[in-house]
């Protein structure tokens, strides 16, 4: 009977588990971006997902890991060197939409870094990767070796400012990576951050640059990139804070239009729909969740060995956020202890779960609801058998020794006798 209810429940649950999860999926916001994704800042779950794998060419968003390897370089008050791979960039550069820059008048590290967030200049770039590694191809093995360590597999970039060429590519998942990591620089998020920022150059040149994320500082965004290049269509990274809770989300290949509001309307669409988003339950609070054969020894040191089917619960609700990549991909490794029996109480952790997502982990605590009375009761028989066989063989050692005493006691009397 209980294992029919059990069965009953589990059916249920998983009804009403594919209810939420069809409910989920009809509520999903329709974009215009081919690709988007959004993540969990601190744990890494993703939330919403659209064909977040899939090759796209970056653009201008390439800039991020530009930036962090600058930071990761120099100084704020380093001075770097306009350069002549600088000056021959295209448009969206300082030096050819705001003001001439000659070859080698310097800036601080501090007004590149700006100049390359905010306005976005192709020149910048190019300034970056010649006085970070010497030139653009001792750069692009810099970039990718960055890529490499960040666990990346669908990412390989070629340009420091994105311009397009078909070797430079990334998905949407890896750019929120690369988001993720740019953000948790100090530096890099100070200068995301800024809506406007005065360069200067050593020459007295001073150009006031304003960024180009229109998000920033409306619904609580608090830094991203943009991009653009007719192959990569628009392109946008933004990191959102709302109440102390952090999400950051990439929109890619979306429309790029007079008025430029399609790839900020769609990031506003996933943005505020992951933060109502609710998770999904994979295990209710006090469910069980597996058993486990246990090994153990009735007698603890000595005698047979038995083994115990044993329930194995949680204590808490485990969630998660219920789309086509968690359901794809997610694995439950379990961690349950089953040497040392006697340790067993329904208060203390018998193992761990670990849910993975990607480059998300969460690990829960797992009970049994096993208790020590619990196997002593299903080992009566054998401690009662026990019990009489240590009786039984303390008693015919009483007699041996009684026999031998009687025995030495006659053959002292004979001796006497």
């Amino acid at each position: 009977m209980k294992k029919k209810g059990f069965s009953l429940f589990l059916a249920i649950f998983m009804v009403l588990s594919l209810g939420t999860s069809v409910f989920a999926e009809e509520n999903k916001p329709n974009i215009y971006g081919k690709a988007a994704v959004t993540m969990d800042m601190d744990t890494g779950e993703i939330i919403y997902s659209k064909s977040i794998d899939n090759k796209m060419y970056p653009a201008s968003t390439t800039k991020l890991i530009t930036a962090l390897l600058l930071a990761e370089n120099k100084n704020k008050g380093d001075l770097l060197k306009y350069t002549k791979d600088a000056k021959a960039q295209p448009e969206y550069s300082i030096n050819l939409n705001l003001h001439p820059i000659a070859i080698g008048e310097t800036m601080t590290a501090e007004d590149v870094m700006d100049g390359l967030l905010l306005f976005s200049g192709n020149d910048i770039a190019y300034m970056i990767a010649d006085n970070v590694a010497g030139n653009s191809a001792n750069f692009e093995v810099l970039m990718n070796k960055k890529i490499q360590s960040l666990g990346l597999k669908n990412t390989h970039f070629v340009t420091p400012n994105g311009l397009h060429d078909p070797n430079h590519y990334t998905t949407a998942y890896d750019l929120t990576v690369i988001g993720r990591a740019a953000l948790k620089n100090s530096w890099v998020n100070e200068s995301m951050n800024k809506k406007t920022s005065t360069i200067k150059t050593s020459t007295g040149t001073t150009v006031i640059v304003e960024n180009r994320n229109k998000l920033l500082g409306q619904d609580d965004c608090v830094g991203g990139k943009t991009g653009y290049t007719s192959n990569a269509g628009r392109c946008l990274v933004a990191m959102f804070d709302r109440d102390g809770r952090k999400i950051i989300g990439v929109v890619m290949n979306s429309v790029y239009d007079q008025k430029d509001s399609f790839v900020f309307n769609d990031m506003k669409k996933i943005i505020d729909w992951s933060y109502a988003a609710k998770k999904t339950v994979l295990y209710p609070k006090n469910s069980i969740v597996k058993t486990e054969k246990l090994t153990y020894k009735p007698l603890v040191f000595f005698g047979p060995t038995k083994t115990m089917e044993v329930p194995i619960m949680v204590k808490e609700d485990i969630s998660y956020y219920n789309n086509d990549i968690n359901k794809r991909e997610m694995k439950q490794e379990f961690n349950v202890q089953t040497s040392n029996i006697w340790n067993i109480n329904e208060n203390k952790s018998i193992g761990t779960l670990t849910i993975k997502e990607r480059e998300a982990a969460q690990k829960f605590n797992l009970y049994t609801n096993i208790s020590k009375a619990s196997i002593l009761k299903a080992n009566i028989l054998l401690y009662i058998g026990t019990f009489i066989a240590i009786l039984a063989a303390i008693s015919f050692v009483f007699i041996i020794i009684k026999t031998i005493k009687k025995s030495k006691n006659r053959k002292k009397r004979n001796k006497y006798i």
